[in-house]
This record gives C-alpha cells, sequence and structure tokens, in this order.
C-alpha cells in the first residue's frame, strides 16, 4: 500500500509539473509595456544641438515681440483683434492632438504593434498637413482684409514668427514620415526606434513653441 501511495504521488507530481510547463507554452505572450528610463535623453545629441538652435531662434523672436511691443503698445494692443482667433485657435487643438498622436505611436511600436504605430503618425502628419493648410487660409484671409507685412510693427512680427514657425511644422512633418518608413522596412523595432524618438523630440519642440506664440499673437491685449 505504502509503495502504491508514493507511485500515485509521482504520478500527480509528474501530471501537475506536465499541464503547468503546457499551460506556460500554451498562453499567449503578453508584449512587454516598455516605459520611458528618466536617466536615458531621449533621441540622440545631434537632435538636441538642433532642438536647442531651434529654441534659441524662437526665444530671439520672442524678445523682439516684448521689445516692439514696448515702443509700439497701441500697434500691438489693437493687432490682435485684427486677426482670425478662431483659425489660431484650431490650429492650436490640431497640434496639441498631434503630439498625442506621436506619442500613441511610440507605445504601440514599444509594444510590438508596428502597424498601429504607423497609423498613429500618419495622424501625426495629417494634422502637421492641416495645420498648414489651416495657415495658408489664414494668411490668404489676411491679405483679403488689407493685412499685410508692411501694415505695422505687429504684423511683421506675426508674419516673420508665424512663417518661420509654419516652416517648422513642414519640417517636422517630414521627419515623422521618414520615421514612418523606417519602420516600414523593419528598421524601427520595439527595441531599436531612437530616430522615432528623435523625431517626436522634435515635433513637441515646434508644438511647445506654438503654444507660446498663439497666446502672444492672437490673445495678449
Amino acid at each position: 500500500m505504502s509503495i502504491q501511495n508514493t507511485n500515485n504521488q509521482e504520478a500527480v507530481l509528474s501530471f501537475s509539473s506536465l499541464t503547468s510547463s503546457e499551460l506556460r507554452e500554451e498562453s499567449p505572450t503578453e508584449p512587454i509595456k516598455q516605459v520611458f528610463d528618466p536617466k536615458v535623453i531621449p533621441g540622440n545629441p545631434a537632435i538636441w544641438v538642433g532642438i536647442f538652435s531651434e529654441l534659441t531662434e524662437f526665444g530671439l523672436f520672442f524678445v523682439i515681440y516684448f521689445l516692439a511691443r514696448a515702443h509700439y503698445p497701441e500697434q500691438f494692443t489693437n493687432g490682435p483683434l485684427q486677426l482670425h482667433t478662431m483659425a489660431g485657435t484650431i490650429n492650436t487643438l490640431v497640434l496639441i492632438s498631434s503630439s498625442y498622436f506621436v506619442i500613441k505611436g511610440i507605445f504601440a511600436l514599444r509594444n510590438g504593434r508596428p502597424n498601429a504605430a504607423v497609423r498613429w503618425l500618419w495622424m501625426t502628419v495629417a494634422a502637421g498637413m492641416i495645420y498648414l493648410i489651416i495657415k495658408y487660409w489664414e494668411y490668404q484671409w489676411n491679405l483679403s482684409n488689407g493685412i499685410e507685412v508692411t501694415t505695422n510693427n505687429f504684423f511683421a512680427v506675426y508674419y516673420y514668427t508665424t512663417f518661420n514657425h509654419m516652416l517648422h511644422v513642414g519640417w517636422g512633418s517630414g521627419g515623422i514620415i521618414w520615421a514612418i518608413t523606417q519602420i516600414k522596412a523593419g528598421n524601427y523595432t520595439a527595441e531599436n526606434h531612437s530616430g522615432l524618438i528623435a523625431a517626436a523630440c522634435y515635433w513637441h519642440m515646434i508644438d511647445l513653441a506654438w503654444i507660446v506664440i498663439f497666446p502672444l499673437l492672437y490673445v495678449l491685449r
């Protein structure tokens, strides 16, 4: 009887071990969610040189804005009242949404879903195109209402700053498209996509600049 009980126990243990092993093999592998490492600078050094250069450029624009505002307060008080505030507001919402899209794309790629990442990134590009279309329409609206670069100092600052920012949106959209091609080619994977991170950092810089530009030119009286 003792020998039989021992054999039964060994059989149960063997079956339990086999069942556990089979369950581990058959159970679907959950995607490993990678988190951002706060100790590692995102992107690469080259993109940060570019970002700080661009921020310096926009910083100079803002210095010029406040100097001009101090010398021509009436122009800078009345200027925003003549702009199409709704166009600026919509573009602000579009750019904020685009930053959300690019982050969703990064997390999709990190979770091993490249197709979803590509879809999110195309939404980012679409948002950039919508911004450019609205900005072009806004410029045409301005011209039809007699608002030109030479109208006064406020509009000179307005056109120079917003046109420069519009160029950056175009460059940033090109960077996102390039990242999409790298994902499709298999060069960017869940483990290796620093180029995408660099493009995303540049895109967020563009959004940050606009978040400052919008209230200065469209809201502040």
